[in-house]
Protein backbone atom coordinates (compact mmCIF):
# COMPACT_ATOMS: atom_id res chain seq x y z
CA UNK A 1 0.00 0.00 0.00
CA UNK A 2 1.29 3.45 -1.03
CA UNK A 3 -0.59 6.22 1.24
CA UNK A 4 -0.35 9.51 1.43
CA UNK A 5 -1.95 12.18 3.35
CA UNK A 6 -4.28 14.26 1.69
CA UNK A 7 -6.66 16.12 4.12
CA UNK A 8 -6.74 17.03 7.68
CA UNK A 9 -9.12 18.51 9.88
CA UNK A 10 -9.12 22.09 12.31
CA UNK A 11 -12.09 23.01 14.25
CA UNK A 12 -11.92 26.63 14.07
CA UNK A 13 -14.90 29.14 15.64
CA UNK A 14 -15.32 31.85 13.04
CA UNK A 15 -13.84 30.20 9.09
CA UNK A 16 -13.25 34.06 8.53
CA UNK A 17 -10.86 34.57 11.40
CA UNK A 18 -9.45 31.29 10.47
CA UNK A 19 -8.84 32.13 6.84
CA UNK A 20 -7.15 35.44 7.86
CA UNK A 21 -4.34 33.91 9.99
CA UNK A 22 -3.54 30.51 8.22
CA UNK A 23 -3.79 32.28 4.56
CA UNK A 24 -2.19 36.15 5.47
CA UNK A 25 0.17 35.42 8.32
CA UNK A 26 1.30 32.03 7.64
CA UNK A 27 1.10 32.19 3.85
CA UNK A 28 -0.73 29.20 3.33
CA UNK A 29 -2.56 29.16 -0.26
CA UNK A 30 -6.04 28.79 -0.47
CA UNK A 31 -6.83 25.55 -2.00
CA UNK A 32 -11.04 25.55 -1.44
CA UNK A 33 -13.46 27.48 -0.61
CA UNK A 34 -16.68 26.85 -1.56
CA UNK A 35 -20.53 26.10 -0.49
CA UNK A 36 -20.83 22.72 0.49
CA UNK A 37 -24.18 20.87 1.77
CA UNK A 38 -25.19 24.18 3.80
CA UNK A 39 -21.51 24.73 4.58
CA UNK A 40 -18.40 26.46 3.82
CA UNK A 41 -15.63 24.09 2.55
CA UNK A 42 -13.04 25.86 2.95
CA UNK A 43 -9.05 24.27 3.00
CA UNK A 44 -5.51 26.18 2.77
CA UNK A 45 -2.25 24.05 2.58
CA UNK A 46 1.74 25.03 1.74
CA UNK A 47 2.85 25.99 -1.69
CA UNK A 48 5.19 23.10 -1.15
CA UNK A 49 2.95 20.63 -0.21
CA UNK A 50 0.25 20.82 -3.15
CA UNK A 51 -1.52 17.30 -2.30
CA UNK A 52 -2.08 18.88 1.24
CA UNK A 53 -5.07 20.69 2.38
CA UNK A 54 -5.94 21.99 5.89
CA UNK A 55 -9.93 22.15 6.11
CA UNK A 56 -10.59 24.88 8.37
CA UNK A 57 -13.89 23.46 9.62
CA UNK A 58 -17.06 24.88 12.04
CA UNK A 59 -18.13 22.61 14.81
CA UNK A 60 -20.90 20.58 13.94
CA UNK A 61 -19.60 20.19 9.87
CA UNK A 62 -20.22 16.61 9.10
CA UNK A 63 -21.07 15.58 12.71
CA UNK A 64 -24.56 16.68 13.70
CA UNK A 65 -25.49 16.09 16.95
CA UNK A 66 -21.78 16.81 18.37
CA UNK A 67 -21.90 20.32 17.57
CA UNK A 68 -21.91 21.60 20.93
CA UNK A 69 -19.48 19.10 22.53
CA UNK A 70 -16.85 20.39 19.53
CA UNK A 71 -17.80 23.89 20.59
CA UNK A 72 -16.71 23.23 24.10
CA UNK A 73 -13.43 21.73 23.59
CA UNK A 74 -12.67 24.07 20.94
CA UNK A 75 -13.12 26.84 23.56
CA UNK A 76 -10.92 24.79 25.91
CA UNK A 77 -7.82 24.77 23.00
CA UNK A 78 -8.53 20.45 23.44
CA UNK A 79 -9.23 19.74 19.54
CA UNK A 80 -6.95 19.75 17.02
CA UNK A 81 -3.36 20.62 16.38
CA UNK A 82 -0.30 21.14 13.52
CA UNK A 83 3.16 20.82 13.60
CA UNK A 84 4.64 22.71 10.66
CA UNK A 85 8.35 22.60 9.38
CA UNK A 86 10.67 25.79 8.49
CA UNK A 87 13.66 26.56 7.51
CA UNK A 88 14.43 29.68 9.49
CA UNK A 89 12.15 28.97 12.98
CA UNK A 90 13.60 32.37 14.69
CA UNK A 91 12.04 34.62 11.81
CA UNK A 92 8.48 32.14 11.25
CA UNK A 93 8.55 33.16 15.73
CA UNK A 94 9.17 36.16 14.91
CA UNK A 95 6.73 36.95 11.84
CA UNK A 96 3.61 34.78 13.89
CA UNK A 97 4.30 36.65 17.77
CA UNK A 98 4.61 40.25 15.63
CA UNK A 99 0.62 39.38 13.87
CA UNK A 100 -0.03 38.58 17.87
CA UNK A 101 -0.69 34.58 17.81
CA UNK A 102 -0.66 33.86 21.33
CA UNK A 103 2.48 32.13 22.58
CA UNK A 104 3.01 28.93 23.67
CA UNK A 105 6.61 28.00 23.63
CA UNK A 106 9.25 30.47 22.89
CA UNK A 107 11.96 28.49 20.13
CA UNK A 108 14.05 26.27 22.05
CA UNK A 109 16.24 23.56 20.84
CA UNK A 110 15.17 19.79 21.78
CA UNK A 111 17.47 16.65 22.35
CA UNK A 112 15.55 14.80 19.60
CA UNK A 113 16.88 16.94 17.43
CA UNK A 114 14.77 20.24 16.15
CA UNK A 115 14.46 23.20 17.51
CA UNK A 116 11.07 24.27 18.06
CA UNK A 117 8.52 26.93 18.95
CA UNK A 118 4.48 26.83 19.99
CA UNK A 119 1.58 28.85 19.38
CA UNK A 120 -2.35 29.12 19.64
CA UNK A 121 -4.37 29.91 16.28
CA UNK A 122 -7.47 32.34 16.58
CA UNK A 123 -9.70 29.36 17.47
CA UNK A 124 -7.17 28.09 20.44
CA UNK A 125 -5.93 24.69 17.75
CA UNK A 126 -2.12 23.96 19.14
CA UNK A 127 0.46 24.88 16.39
CA UNK A 128 3.86 23.98 16.24
CA UNK A 129 6.89 25.06 14.02
CA UNK A 130 10.08 23.22 13.96
CA UNK A 131 13.15 23.45 12.36
CA UNK A 132 15.71 20.66 12.15
CA UNK A 133 18.78 21.18 13.98
CA UNK A 134 22.28 20.69 11.91
CA UNK A 135 24.39 18.18 13.00
CA UNK A 136 26.76 18.39 15.75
Amino acid sequence: MDLKLSHTFLQVHDQDEALAFYRDVLGLEVRADVDFQGFRWLTVGPASQPGVEIVLEVPGMGRPGDEQTLRELLAKGSLGGVIFTTDDLDATFGKIRAAGAEVIQEPVDQPYGVRDCAFRDPSGNHLRFSQVLSSR
